[in-house]
Parts: C-alpha cells; sequence; structure tokens
C-alpha cells in the first residue's frame, strides 16, 4: 500500500510514471478501476485492517487530527477486531512493515501505552515507522515495541524503501525456515509516496525532462492512454482543474497557475519536483519486485494472493510552488523560488525534503476534480488496485469495473481463507463489516453488476455517498474552517455513466438527490460521523488531548534512552523557554550532543566541540543561529541557554533572544527567530546524549554521541522561573553527589 498516488499517476493505468513490477502483476492478474479509499492515510489504513468504516475504527481523521468523539479518536475500539487478529488465532504468521499510523500522538513514547501498536493488534511482527510520515534516509524506526536507529546510513546506500524490503524477505525466509506449514499475511507499507519525496539519483535521472510539457498537458495526454487501456469509458470528459467556487475552496488547494503563465524558473523547479515523486515511485516499485522475486525463487509465488494500491488520492499539501521543506508548510512559512532553485541539483537527496506543487496533484488526479483529503469528489478517493493470484484467478490482464472500496479487502481476505469475521471476539460484541467481499469478482466479466450498494464518504468536513451508481457531493472544502454545512450546495452526479463526475444533475433529478442526501444522514449517524469538522489543521493539531502524565512546563530527560517522540516531548513552540544540563567532563578533549531535537530540516541541539560549548538553533532549514562559549576544561558543570521570545514575525515566528550559560555565568547571547509548528510530523524526536537520525547541525554527524563525560540529565523547562533559579537547583543536585 503506497501513499499519496492519483488514479492517473502510474503505467498499469495509462500513467507516465513506469511501474516495472506492478505492470507484471496487472498482466497476470486484475486492474480494477473503480477501487475508492477515504482521501486521507489514517483512515483508510484503518479500513484494510478491520474491514470497517473509518469513523467505525475511530479514524475520522488522521492521528494527529484526533478529538474526543467516539469516530475520531484515533483509537480502534475493542468492537472492531482485525483482519490480523482473525487469521492469526487461525495459524496463519503476520507480518507489518512500513508505515502505521494508526496510534495516537500521546502513545507514541517508549513508556507509552501499546494497545494500539501492531503487536497488541495482532501482528506477530512489525518494523517500520508509528507516524504519518518519516525522512526516507534518516527514518524513525520501530521494530516490533520499541525504537531502534537504522542498520546503516544514506553514505552506505541506504533508503528506507530498500531497508523495508530487506525486512520483508528476512521475515518471510525466518518464517518458512522454521514453521514451514503455516500461511503467512504481510502488510508492507513503504513511505512512498509520501513527502519526503526521496529516492536513489539514478532513479530520479530516468524522469529528466519527462514533465517538462506542464500539469495542465498531462491532464490532456494522459486521458487517452487511459481510456486505451480500459481504465475509463471512451466518452469520458476532462473536468476542471480549478473546479471549486472561490467561496468555498481552500486557496492553496484551488488557484493553479496555467502552466504556460509560469517562469522559466517555476517551470524548471517544478518539473524536476515531480521528477524526484516519480523516480521515488519506481524505485520503491524494484524493491517489491525484490520480494516477488524472493517468492518465485521459494515457490511461493503462484498460491500467493497480491493486492497492490494506494491509500488516497495524489497529495495536494506541497501547495502552488511545492517545497523543498514540507517543515515550512507545517509551520506557515512560505517558499522562496530563488532559495529553492539553489538546491535543485540536491533534490530527491538528503539535503532536502520535499513536495511537489498542487498542479503535479491535480494531473495525477485525472480526469477528476481535486485530490488526497477531499473525500466528496473522486480525486480524492479513486485510487489504484491491482490483484494478483496465478493459482486462485484465471483471467490474465483484464479490467473489473466494478465499485469497491477499502472497507471490502478485508471481507475478501477472509473469504478467500475459508474464514469469518466473529460476532464475538474476546467476549466483545463486534461491529458487523462495513464492507463486501471482492472474490466475485475473480470470475466475473469487466462489465458484471457490483455486489456493493451503499458507500458513504466524510473526511475533513468534505462528505458525499454512494449508491448503486449515483453520487450525492456536499460542495465544501477541507480545513477552511467554514462550517455552517447546513448551507452547503450539493451536486448530484450518475458516476455509472459519468465517471470523472463532470455533470450535475441535481437540478434534473431533485428527488434522487434529496433521497441521497437523506441516506447520507442515515448512515453518517449510523457510522459515528457526526459531528463533522472542518478547522483548520492548526486549530485541529492544537487540540489539547488526554495523556497519562499532568501537565506540566518542566520536563527532565535522562542519556542512555531512545529518542522521544515529538508529539509527546516537551512543546517550545512559540514559548519563552529554558534549558539546563548537569554534565561532568573527565577527558580534556569530551565531545558530543548533549541535547538535541529535531533535524537538519528545523531543530535545536546543545552540544560540545573543540572543547566549546555550542547552542545551535535551526530555523527550518534556512539558518543556523548558534552561541558559542570560550574552551572548557574538565570538571562539573550546569549548561545552559535560554531563549526569551519579544515578538512574533510577519508568519508567525517566534522572535527574541538567545543566551548562553556555564554555570551562573553568561557567556554568549544574540538575536533568535524560532519556528512555531513541529520540527518533524513524526521522525527525529528529542535525544540526550546523541542526535538520531539526521542532524541539527552541520557541525556534528549523527549520531555525534557524546564522549569524555557524563551527562547526569537535562531539563527543559517553559515556565516563568528565572535560568539562574534553574541553575541553582541543578548545582545543588551536582552538591548532593
Amino acid at each position: 500500500m503506497y501513499d499519496d498516488t492519483g488514479l492517473s499517476a502510474w503505467s498499469p493505468y495509462g500513467g507516465r510514471i513506469n511501474m516495472p513490477t506492478m505492470d507484471k502483476l496487472a498482466a497476470e492478474g486484475l486492474t480494477y478501476t473503480q477501487w475508492h479509499t477515504v482521501a486521507l492515510c489514517s483512515p483508510t489504513r484503518s479500513c484494510i485492517n478491520t474491514g470497517r468504516n473509518h469513523t467505525l475504527n475511530g479514524m475520522g481523521s488522521i492521528t494527529e487530527g484526533a478529538n474526543g468523539f467516539p469516530g475520531y479518536s484515533a483509537m480502534l475500539p475493542l468492537q472492531t477486531a482485525t483482519m490480523a487478529q482473525i487469521l492469526n488465532d487461525n495459524g496463519w504468521s503476520t507480518f507489518w512493515l512500513g508505515k502505521d499510523h494508526n496510534v495516537p500522538e500521546t502513545d507514541l513514547s517508549a513508556g507509552a501505552n501499546k494497545s494500539q501498536w501492531p503487536l497488541q493488534q495482532g501482528y506477530d511482527r512489525f518494523y517500520g515507522f508509528i507516524g504519518g510520515e518519516t525522512n526516507q534516509f534518516y527514518p524513525d524506526l520501530t521494530e516490533d515495541n520499541h525504537a531502534i536507529e537504522q542498520p546503516y546510513g544514506p553514505e552506505k546506500g541506504y533508503h528506507l524503501s530498500k531497508d523495508l524490503t530487506d525486512q520483508a524477505i528476512k521475515m518471510i525466509s525466518d518464517q518458512k525456515s522454521a514453521n514451514p506449514s503455516k500461511p503467512w499475511f504481510m502488510w508492507f507499507c513503504p513511505g512512498a509516496n509520501h513527502a519526503p519525496h526521496q529516492a536513489p539519483k539514478d532513479y530520479i535521472a530516468k524522469y529528466k525532462g519527462k514533465f517538462d510539457d506542464g500539469y495542465d498537458t498531462y491532464r490532456t495526454w494522459v486521458l487517452p492512454r487511459m481510456i486505451a487501456k480500459g481504465i475509463l469509458s471512451k466518452d469520458t470528459k476532462l473536468t476542471d482543474i480549478n473546479p471549486m467556487p472561490e467561496d468555498q475552496a481552500n486557496p492553496a488547494d484551488n488557484v493553479l497557475t496555467p502552466w504556460d503563465k509560469l517562469s522559466s524558473d517555476q517551470k524548471k523547479l517544478f518539473s524536476r519536483l515531480c521528477e524526484v515523486y516519480a523516480g521515488f515511485s519506481e524505485y520503491t516499485d524494484a524493491q517489491i519486485g525484490r520480494i516477488i522475486d524472493h517468492l518465485k525463487a521459494s515457490g511461493q509465488y503462484d498460491n500467493t494472493i497480491i493486492f497492490y494500491c494506494a491509500d488516497n488520492g495524489a497529495s495536494g499539501e506541497g501547495g502552488p510552488s511545492g517545497s523543498v521543506n514540507e517543515n515550512k508548510f507545517f509551520n506557515g512559512y512560505p517558499d522562496d523560488l530563488a532559495d529553492n532553485l539553489k538546491l535543485i541539483d540536491e533534490l530527491g537527496g538528503p539535503n532536502t525534503y520535499e513536495h511537489y506543487p498542487t498542479g503535479w496533484a491535480a494531473a495525477f488526479s485525472t480526469p477528476f476534480k481535486m485530490f488526497k483529503r477531499y473525500s466528496n469528489y473522486s480525486g480524492g478517493t479513486a485510487d489504484p488496485l491491482v490483484i494478483s493470484w496465478p493459482k486462485g484467478i484465471k483471467a490474465r490482464g483484464e479490467v473489473r469495473n466494478q465499485y469497491h472500496h477499502a472497507v471490502d479487502i478485508v471481507p475478501t481476505i477472509l473469504e478467500i481463507c475459508g474464514l469469518e469475521m466473529p460476532k464475538v471476539y474476546k467476549g466483545v460484541d463486534q461491529i458487523p463489516l462495513s464492507g463486501v467481499s471482492m472474490k466475485y469478482t475473480f470470475d466475473a466479466k469487466p462489465d458484471d453488476a457490483t455486489k456493493k450498494h451503499i458507500q458513504f464518504y466524510t473526511m475533513l468536513g468534505t462528505r458525499a455517498i454512494w449508491q448503486d451508481g449515483w453520487k450525492a457531493v456536499a460542495v465544501h472544502a477541507p480545513l477552511t474552517g467554514k462550517g455552517h454545512f447546513d448551507q452547503d450546495k450539493w451536486e448530484l452526479y450518475h458516476v455509472d455513466v459519468d465517471r470523472s463526475e463532470s455533470k450535475d444533475l441535481a437540478k434534473e433529478n431533485p428527488e434522487k438527490l434529496e433521497a441521497l442526501k437523506k441516506l447520507y444522514d442515515e448512515e453518517a449517524k449510523k457510522n459515528q460521523a457526526y459531528p463533522l469538522d472542518d478547522r483548520s489543521a492548526v486549530v485541529q493539531a492544537g487540540i489539547e488531548r488526554p495523556t497519562e502524565e499532568k501537565p506540566t512546563d518542566s520536563y527532565t530527560y535522562y542519556p542512555h534512552t531512545s529518542q522521544v517522540p515529538e508529539a509527546v516531548a516537551v512543546n517550545i513552540r512559540g514559548k519563552s523557554y529554558k534549558i539546563v544540563s548537569n554534565v561532568e567532563i573527565t577527558d580534556a578533549n569530551a565531545s558530543g550532543v548533549i541535547f538535541a531535537h529535531g533535524s537538519r530540516f528545523g531543530g535545536h541541539s546543545l552540544f560540545i566541540k573543540d572543547h566549546k560549548l555550542y547552542y545551535v538553533y535551526n530555523f527550518l532549514g534556512i539558518t543556523q543561529q548558534q552561541l558559542v562559549s570560550a574552551a572548557l576544561k574538565p570538571g562539573k558543570y550546569t549548561f545552559g541557554m535560554e531563549f526569551t521570545k519579544e515578538k512574533a514575525g510577519a508568519h508567525g515566528e517566534s522572535i527574541g533572544t538567545m543566551k548562553l550559560y556555564i554555570n551562573d555565568k553568561e557567556v554568549a547571547t544574540g538575536p533568535m527567530t524560532a519556528q512555531v509548528g513541529k520540527f518533524t510530523l513524526v521522525g527525529d524526536g528529542l535525544c540526550v546524549g546523541y542526535d538520531s537520525g539526521d542532524p541539527v547541525s552541520k557541525l556534528y554527524s549523527s549520531p555525534g554521541e557524546f564522549k569524555g563525560g557524563t551527562i547526569k540529565f537535562v531539563t527543559v523547562n517553559t515556565g516563568k522561573e528565572q535560568y539562574l533559579d534553574l541553575e541553582t537547583e541543578a548545582a545543588r543536585a551536582f552538591s548532593k553527589e
């Protein structure tokens, strides 16, 4: 299961991105033309995990958008047993590799409740990342129930897609060596195609110049190819690239400058960003090919059923101009074209963390309206799905036009395996499956009627209802905070004959529309989708969520521990703060990281280098602001720094003064600008005694382990206490030793 991929991106569907492994699977199996998702990653993944609609799973949004309502808790209820639990209980080995993103933010740390983690959800093994995205060269890795460091670095050829494949082959081989008679289930979820778009240079080079004609032209180029492959009917119409009314739209999503109106520099950058995305996709496909090769070599391929798909439409989160550091997007800080162009030769490598412009999201959603996050239009929900099973599917290289959805995967697999979802699981009455099995399509003709009759959609305030070939759509953009859902205009499409949703039939069929609107309300209530929530990402991310720890303004961290995920680490965003650490230097050449949080794309670090104490605040990868002390000698020290916020900048950034301290003496001072959003979505958390993954500062290399002394603790304080009071308390701790 890939991320963020529209229906028209990949070669099996007529797209320009070559997917040799997927092409072979399609030639040996079935290509589905009307398979749908939930328009966002965590929710779709929950559907494939349980077979229930996303709001029944508590996944009405991504986990970072959780709130207190049952449909949006980001916690799978006991009433929705997972497919893995049922398979595991019936003799299957179960493996999950790659992305999870179904664990609440507050449960990400080493000491947190693990009830929502893969091993507690029916999986024997897990290797991957728990959150929504991660750096492909410096990933935030978890093995089973604990965080680990990556096995080697990018300088030795590391890429997450390769590592996941290595681990997948190893898990299958381990199982077959010890328990050869047992069947197995594997959920393989690479970081592709989610930001950051990163790939080896040779794969990016394959696409040099391939997107120079622009996103407008791509839409007109790909549509006839989709028709020729049987993905769409010959009379399918191309929708408007800017379909939302201005008073309804999210400006970042809906105002796409025509390609021929862009400057030459914009075209150069935008094309290159798309080349990276394409290379990332094909490289990962090649890694999946290695798994297929292993199955063939070990005699397992013919009786292995493979589902190859994506979790939602192409992503418009890069904004109109794209980004070389997606962290700017999450901090509301604009990208600068001139600065981005300076990095054009490094795009896709470890020094960038990019996302292509929104125009490419629209292009890869051809022929539909909109893209990821929009559950009302098919641009957010129509996704690729190829199913291959040489022993179980007689058809070869055929399409299937039956309408289906992510909730239909679990019933399909259970039927194939001769199992059923129990009505009671471990003493808890179970919610019936929302989906229907797709197994009948294996022996069906391409245009036979679907056995699915109803599917409701809701996401971030967008909503729709499909029933027997008709679809009602509420015109509402996500994350606008507009509200007033009762005032939304509704549109009506006969998607059985108008796949692209190009002709609104609301005026011609008012009774049909009203019936579908009523059905939506019934389905929304049944699936606990209310209340609707279209508040902005900033507002939703700022919701205070229950934790096992009481709120505090002082956090103490210790060495020799796993990194602390940002979601549960001290929050210094938009605040004044102090850092205090007791350190004993026993070697005159002591060096290394005392404290680090974040990465080269945004973060801060306190460390010793060349006998001097440094504090570096890396502002969004744009500038590394630093303070440096005089030379240090062996001894016991209280090191620290203090940032005092004085005002907000033009983009909300914090502006103030930073000071560096040794014991009770101020040794350096200077101006500082700090970001107000997260350093990262999940990866590169808070570390003591080393810097995990990608280093915050250019002045050292990861892991930058502290050597030549002992770190007692590091305290970060966001309260009103003065630094000198904190230093006195820290010094007192030393005196008690």
